[in-house]
């Protein structure tokens, strides 16, 4: 199965209604997510703006863009 094909009829979990902030999204979760990425053999995040764009990527994984903003 390539990278961005999808099991026919697989339920989803992803991406969340989103209805407002959420505080599960922290500065303590990205940094937890920098870390297992570290763990993996991935260079460490030590711009901000390469925290800003883990940030962005968490944000688009998990919640529904076209609720966002609602």
């Amino acid at each position: 199965m390539s990278g961005n094909a999808f099991r026919s009829g697989a339920e989803r979990n992803y991406p969340l209604p989103h209805a407002g902030p959420d505080t599960r999204l922290s500065k303590s979760l990205v940094n937890s997510m920098a870390a297992v990425l570290v763990g993996y053999g991935f260079p460490r995040l030590t711009a901000s703006a390469d925290r800003a764009a883990l940030e962005s990527a968490l944000t688009a994984f998990l919640y529904n863009p076209q609720e966002r903003d609602t």
